[in-house]
């Protein structure tokens, strides 16, 4: 399969220039930031040490989830009011994490360029695999193959873009 480059690039600045609005201009959202993010993990205590003793998210709650008898609905804050959620669902068979049109390709986690080389520093005491990107991204999977990015640029800017 052949992809022309040079279509994509004129479609997307097509597209800014109908829906881009510059700041000044653009209208408030209607939302007050997202709740919570939530993924599915196989394991509560492995999902914990992981976030809150690797990555040092502190879990906030756990409770049983509403929509699925047994299940663990479970939080940890991740900063600037926003929640990382967790759901078990027992005796359901899932698959393994893969990429799908409309599912989850990773999570982007804003941290401070002193935290990201700490936590850079703790995955490799930990045998974590990663990969860096452009000198502020450091991408590794979660205990589940869920895929995540500990990005030491500021909240609102990446790779030196404004993007709010």
């Amino acid at each position: 399969m052949s992809i022309d480059l040079d279509n994509i690039s004129k479609d997307r600045q097509r597209i800014k220039k109908e829906y881009l609005r510059e700041e000044a201009v653009r209208p408030a959202s209607t939302a007050r930031g997202i709740h919570h993010t939530a993924l599915l993990a196989s394991d509560v205590r492995r999902s914990i040490d992981f976030y809150q003793g690797l990555l040092e998210f502190p879990l906030t709650e756990i409770f049983e989830n509403r929509d699925y008898a047994g299940s663990d609905h479970f939080f940890f804050d991740v900063g600037a009011g926003n929640l990382l959620a967790f759901f078990t669902l027992p005796g359901l068979d899932l698959g393994e994490y893969a990429e799908v049109l409309g599912g989850l390709h990773h999570i982007a986690i804003s941290v401070t360029a002193e935290k990201w080389d700490y936590l850079r520093a703790k995955l490799d005491d930990a045998g974590v695999d990663y990969l860096i990107e452009s000198k502020s991204s450091i991408y590794f999977a979660g205990p589940d193959g869920e895929r995540l990015e500990l990005l030491a640029d500021p909240l609102g800017e990446m790779y030196g873009t404004k993007v709010l």
